[in-house]
């Protein structure tokens, strides 16, 4: 019973895939504008979302959480000589090779 269910709607779809709808042009001229009203949203979201940003900044005296790290961790640096497991270090080579890899495969289809 599933194989003829599959079968017509194989039919059905195969067949409504050969039609087309004349639509003068409509849907083309609608995907051109929705990128530019997308583009604007979106550029009006990120400024909006800087502004706040940087008035909680101001406002929760973040120059001074900043100084404070600093200094903490300029402190522990100094006084600690990092200890660095080569297994790790080789491990976290081989991550950044493969996200590097990653990326540029990524690249290469977007651009053809």
């Amino acid at each position: 019973m599933d194989k003829q269910n599959d079968a017509l709607l194989q039919q059905f779809f195969s067949e409504a895939a050969q039609r087309t709808i004349e639509d003068n042009g409509f849907t083309e001229r609608v995907m051109n504008q929705l990128p530019s009203r997308m583009l604007r949203f979106e550029r009006i979201w990120t400024a909006g979302c800087i502004v706040i940003a940087a008035v909680l900044f101001t406002f929760f005296h973040g120059w001074e959480l900043l100084i404070v790290q600093a200094e903490v961790w300029l402190r522990t640096t100094l006084a600690e000589v990092p200890q660095v497991s080569p297994l790790m270090a080789v491990f976290a080579l081989f991550s950044l090779l493969l996200i590097g890899a990653y990326e540029l495969i990524n690249y290469e289809r977007v651009v053809r």
